[in-house]
């Protein structure tokens, strides 16, 4: 689930669209215009796949879980880390 398998694809493993979501977050948005902006993203790169709205919430998840990303006033942002 997390990671590709034999049984999930390489861009459908949440670890994939969790970076697929993150490159979307160059600017903050609300859940729902980063699913369109991932959509349009998948779409202009010929992602076949499908990706249900579940799916997504999966990985907005794991990427809460992991601190890679934040709600600030209804939208979601990158986690800014101090290097």
């Amino acid at each position: 689930m997390l990671l590709p398998s034999k049984a999930i694809a390489a861009d459908q493993a949440l670890i994939s669209v969790g970076a697929q979501v993150l490159l979307q977050l160059d600017r903050p948005g609300t859940v729902s215009a980063v699913w369109t902006r991932l959509l349009e993203w998948r779409e202009q790169r010929n992602i076949r796949s499908s990706l249900p709205f579940w799916w997504f919430a999966l990985s907005l998840d794991t990427l809460f879980a992991i601190g890679a990303v934040e709600l600030h006033n209804g939208e979601l942002t990158r986690t800014r880390r101090a290097a």
